[in-house]
C-alpha cells in the first residue's frame, strides 16, 4: 500500500467547500439541508410525501421512462426500478452531458455516487430509493461531448473524437450520426487500445451498441445501462420527446413568473457575494434562463433574453410574445428547454427528488438556485457531493512505492519529484563540477577583463558579451552531459512518466481526462465491479481503488 489512500484534492470553489465541510452557517441556512445531518434525510423523504401534488404523475413519467430505457436495452433490474418510481418511489438523481465512451472517468464516478447515496438511502429510511442518472441530451456543446482520451500501447495520450456534422448547433440529442462515423471512431478505439483478452468482446459489444444508435446520447444510454445492468440504475434523456411532453405545464410557469425568477437569481447572486463568495454562473440582466429551438433554423438552441416586453435570441435578430412561447410550452414543448439556472427546478418537478448529487462546480451554481425554488413554492433537495476516484493498477502501485511517490507527489510535484530522483542518481555529482567550472572560469575571465579594460576601455564590453557566450556553452555542454548521464536510467524515466499519466495525465486528475475505455480493456467488467465496492461517503470524498 503507497500513501495514495488518503488523498484528498482540493475543492477548487470555497464555497462549496463551506458547504460540504459545513464551515459557513449562513450556507447551511442557505441550501436548508445537508447529506451528513442525519435527520435531513427523513425530514426531506416526509416532504416529499406532503408535495407530489406538485410534480407531474408518478405513472405517467414510468410510462415515459419505460419507454426509454426498455428502446436502450434497460435489465430487469432497471424496470423494476422504474416500476417503483412509477408507484411514487423517491429518487436520488445527477447527471452529466452524454460523451463518447461515456465521457471522462468523473461521470462513471457520478453514476456511482448516485447509486451509492439510492444505497444508503434506501438503509436509512427504510425504503425504496431509485438511482437515476440524467443525460443532459439537451446541451448543445458539440466540442465537450464529442471525444475521449485513451492511454495507448505506446504509452501516450490519445484523443479519439467524432467531428460535429454540417448544420445548426441543436442538441447533442438531435445531432444524427450516420452508422460510418460510429464505425470510424471504433477503429480508431482498436488501433489506440493495447491488445487484450476482453479487447474482442468490447469491441463487439460497442459496434452492436452503435447499431441505430442515433446520437452520442442514444450510445451513451446504452452503454451506461450495459454498464450499470445490475445496479437497477434508470436513465433519463432531458430532451426525450416524452420527458420534454411532460414537462408542458412547468415551461408555462417558467414562462410566466420569469421577472419574478429572474430577480430571485439577481437577489441570490448578489447574497452569495455578500458572503465573500465568487459566482460560479454568470445571471444576465435580462435573462430568460431559457432556450428555444428554433425550427426554421435547423434547430437551433438559442439562449432567451427579454426586453421591452418580448423575448429574443442574443443578436436580438428574431423576438417572441409571451403568449407564443406559453403555446409553444402547451403545443410544443419539445421546442424549448432548460439552461442551468432552471435545469434544478425542472428536475424537482419531474422526479419526487430526495437528493441530487452533484460535482463542485454545480455545488456552487446550484446556490444561485436557492431563491427560485422558494419563488416557485418548491424546497431545495438534500446537495450531496459526488465521490472522486482513482484507480490504481498493479504496475503503478509497484512503482509508485519503488520510487517513494505518494499521490500528492504525482499530482502536485511530480517533474519536483522525478528532477530530484534522477539528481539523487548522479554519483559523478555533474551539477556541482559544472558549476566549480562556472565559478572558477568567470573569476580568472574577469581579471582578464579588468586587464583588456585599463589597455582600451571599449574592450570591457567586448569581454562581457563574450563571457556570456562562453558561459552559455559551458550551460549547453552540461545539459547535454546530464541528458546523456540520465539516458542510463530511461527505464526508470519511463516507468516515471508512466505513473504520471495513469494518475495525472495532462497534469490533471485521472477523472478529468480518461475515458473507461481502457480499464475496460484491461480488466474487464472488474475495475467496475471494485468501483462499485469501493468505500462511499454521502458528504463525498476520494478514494483510491486499486486493481
Amino acid at each position: 500500500m503507497t500513501a495514495t489512500d488518503t488523498y484528498q484534492p482540493p475543492i477548487a470553489q470555497p464555497l462549496t467547500k463551506a458547504y460540504v465541510d459545513r464551515s459557513d452557517e449562513r450556507l447551511a441556512a442557505w441550501f436548508g439541508y445537508h447529506p451528513g445531518n442525519e435527520g435531513d434525510w427523513a425530514r426531506r423523504f416526509n416532504r416529499l410525501k406532503a408535495s407530489g401534488a406538485g410534480r407531474v404523475d408518478a405513472a405517467a413519467l414510468g410510462d415515459v421512462l419505460m419507454s426509454y430505457n426498455r428502446r436502450h436495452g434497460a435489465s430487469e433490474a432497471t424496470l423494476t426500478a422504474i416500476k417503483a418510481i412509477a408507484e411514487g418511489a423517491p429518487v436520488v438523481v445527477g447527471g452529466q452531458q452524454a460523451g463518447l465512451w461515456t465521457g471522462p472517468l468523473l461521470v462513471i464516478h457520478k453514476a456511482v455516487s448516485i447509486i451509492g447515496a439510492a444505497r444508503e438511502a434506501s438503509k436509512k429510511l427504510g425504503a425504496t430509493i431509485v438511482p437515476v442518472f440524467w443525460v443532459a441530451g439537451e446541451d448543445h456543446d458539440w466540442d465537450e461531448a464529442n471525444h475521449t482520451f485513451v492511454v495507448t500501447q505506446e504509452q501516450e495520450l490519445r484523443k479519439l473524437a467524432i467531428t460535429r456534422p454540417e448544420g445548426a448547433r441543436t442538441a447533442v440529442s438531435r445531432t444524427k450520426l450516420e452508422q460510418e462515423q460510429w464505425e470510424s471512431v471504433i477503429a480508431e478505439l482498436e488501433a489506440a487500445l493495447p491488445h487484450s483478452e476482453f479487447k474482442p468482446y468490447i469491441l463487439e459489444k460497442l459496434t452492436g451498441l452503435a447499431q441505430g444508435a442515433a446520437s452520442l446520447s442514444d450510445m451513451f444510454s446504452r452503454l451506461m445501462l450495459h454498464l450499470f445492468s445490475e445496479e437497477g440504475l434508470v436513465l433519463l434523456d432531458a430532451d426525450d420527446r416524452g420527458v420534454r411532453e411532460l414537462e408542458a405545464g412547468m415551461f408555462r410557469k417558467l414562462l410566466e413568473q420569469n421577472d419574478e425568477l429572474e430577480e430571485t437569481y439577481h437577489e441570490s447572486a448578489r447574497y452569495i457575494q455578500s458572503l465573500g463568495y465568487t459566482l460560479q454562473a454568470d445571471v444576465h440582466p435580462g435573462g430568460a434562463n431559457l432556450f428555444l429551438f428554433h425550427k426554421e433554423r435547423g434547430d437551433e438552441r438559442l439562449l432567451l433574453f427579454k426586453k421591452d416586453g418580448r423575448f429574443h435570441d442574443r443578436k436580438e435578430s428574431e423576438s417572441w410574445t409571451l403568449e407564443e412561447l406559453l403555446k409553444l410550452a402547451d403545443q410544443e414543448p419539445w421546442q424549448l428547454s432548460n439552461n442551468v439556472m432552471t435545469r434544478p427546478l425542472m428536475q424537482d418537478y419531474l422526479l419526487p427528488v430526495l437528493s441530487t448529487v452533484l460535482g463542485p462546480g454545480e455545488i456552487a451554481y446550484w446556490a444561485l438556485t436557492a431563491g427560485a425554488f422558494k419563488a416557485m413554492g418548491m424546497e431545495m433537495p438534500i446537495i450531496a457531493p459526488r465521490m472522486s476516484y482513482t484507480l490504481v493498477e498493479g504496475v503503478i502501485a509497484k512503482n509508485m512505492d519503488k520510487y517513494e511517490l505518494t499521490f500528492s507527489d504525482v499530482v502536485e510535484r511530480f517533474q519536483e519529484r522525478k528532477d530530484e530522483w534522477l539528481k539523487r542518481q548522479d554519483n559523478l555529482s555533474l551539477e556541482s563540477r559544472f558549476e566549480a567550472v562556472r565559478v572558477s572560469f568567470t573569476e580568472h575571465y574577469s581579471q582578464l577583463l579588468e586587464l583588456a579594460a585599463s589597455i582600451q576601455p571599449g574592450l570591457a564590453k567586448l569581454g562581457e558579451t563574450n563571457l556570456a557566450k562562453i558561459v552559455e556553452q559551458i550551460n549547453y555542454m552540461e545539459g547535454k552531459t546530464v541528458d546523456a548521464h540520465n539516458k542510463q536510467f530511461e527505464a526508470a524515466t519511463r516507468q516515471l512518466d508512466r505513473v504520471r499519466l495513469s494518475l495525472a495525465p495532462n497534469g490533471k486528475l485521472q477523472e478529468r481526462v480518461l475515458t473507461m475505455a481502457a480499464y475496460w480493456n484491461r480488466y474487464g467488467d472488474e475495475w467496475l465491479t471494485k468501483l462499485l465496492a469501493a468505500p462511499y461517503r454521502l458528504t463525498g470524498g476520494h478514494e483510491v481503488v486499486y486493481l
